[in-house]
């Protein structure tokens, strides 16, 4: 027997265990976990917000350098004369909707005016599901490089990252410091760290490529997929607690808030995710933060993130003394979701700060 149909055969042992394992623990706790989210919902009465309000987008495909197709949506400004664009770009295993809040409240500024750009990771949410040995930092940081010379070619820039997404930020200003100097007047770094992910939170003890478990679940989720996806979906009230646990530090969040997250996360294949495991734990981009320090900056986590604990940002702030750092007490890994209010008026903030570093300078707009 060839080396591959071994480890094809083992791994389709392991499958029927792992999903029958899944199954079992999944009849023990689905009642008591789908219990709790009633509750919630019954105590709370929030009923999450229509799609209905969020501000007219139009949808855009851009090519990265290696062909991979990502996609993105443009929010232009209500008077069609921005001061300037901001682009969002989330985190690990997240998507666009990670910025449901914002996307509501920024296009309403006018004070500056500004222009919306989101866009999906490759390999998450809407965007194509990019080859293995791409799913890197390095990668991540050349694709919002093709995301802003396809979609923001002309004019000041404020960047903001979420976890991954922050370190994406920092893979660009480390490839092209240029563009910080000439171009990005803010940059908002959220609950991300810029090395050393490995040595604490969800990442280091879970997504550590040293740890079997990851290691024997990629291999299963890569020979096996669809065992992988059928053990996934029959965990899924465990696995919707678990998110409530590490995205949100607030027990009792709204449940509509775990179920967009759930949503988000269930949506990218788990081999898709394992892929990453590797890029987010060696990176180590601290030489890369003095670009940033002719920008206007924010730096903010949650005191109670479990995924990237709070010291991370910290050390951030530390070398760019001139950031302002933002900690929300209690707050867990998704601010811009647990404490919308509180996170938009610091994006406003740096916003505004930015528009006002660029105004003696002039830039060309596209038409």
């Amino acid at each position: 027997m060839r080396r591959g149909q071994i480890w094809t055969t083992v791994a389709g042992a392991a499958g029927a265990a792992v999903t029958g394992v899944a199954v079992g623990v999944a009849a023990r706790k689905h009642s008591r976990v789908a219990a709790e989210r009633r509750r919630l919902a019954e105590q709370l009465a929030e009923k999450p917000p229509q799609l209905a309000g969020l501000p007219q987008s139009e949808p855009s495909s851009v090519t990265a350098d290696d062909g991979v197709r990502i996609s993105a949506e443009e929010i232009e400004a209500k008077d069609g004369n921005p001061a300037l664009t901001v682009v969002l770009v989330h985190g690990f295993a997240l998507d666009r909707r990670t910025w449901h809040f914002q996307r509501q409240s920024l296009p309403a500024l006018t004070d500056p005016s500004i222009r919306i750009v989101l866009y999906d990771q490759r390999s998450h949410g809407r965007s194509e599901r990019a080859p293995r040995e791409s799913c890197t930092i390095e990668q991540l940081g050349r694709d919002l490089d093709a995301v802003i010379r396809a979609l923001a070619p002309e004019g000041p820039l404020v960047l903001v990252g979420h976890s991954m997404g922050g370190m994406t930020i920092m893979a660009l200003a480390e490839q092209n410091p240029a563009l910080f100097a000439e171009r990005v007047a803010g940059v908002a770094l959220i609950s991300t760290s810029a090395g050393e992910v490995a040595s604490g939170g969800l990442p280091g003890t879970l997504l550590s490529r040293h740890n079997p478990l990851t290691r024997a679940v990629g291999l299963l989720a890569r020979a096996q997929p669809t065992l992988v996806e059928t053990a996934r979906r029959a965990l899924g009230d465990v696995i919707w607690s678990l998110t409530r646990k590490f995205a949100y530090g607030d027990h009792n969040v709204a449940p509509w808030l775990v179920d967009l997250v759930d949503t988000m996360i269930s949506a990218n294949a788990v081999d898709a995710l394992i892929d990453f495991a590797d890029t987010v734990n060696s990176h180590n981009r601290v030489a890369a933060l003095p670009a940033l320090s002719g920008c206007e900056v924010l730096v903010a986590a949650g005191t109670a993130d479990r995924v990237i604990p709070v010291t991370h940002s910290d050390v951030i702030a530390a070398e760019l003394p001139a950031a302002r750092l933002v900690h929300y007490e209690g707050v867990g890994h998704l601010p811009m979701l647990e404490q919308p209010a509180a996170m938009d008026e610091a994006l406003i903030e740096l916003i505004r700060r930015s528009a006002e570093r660029v105004r003696p300078r002039r830039f060309r707009w596209r038409a």
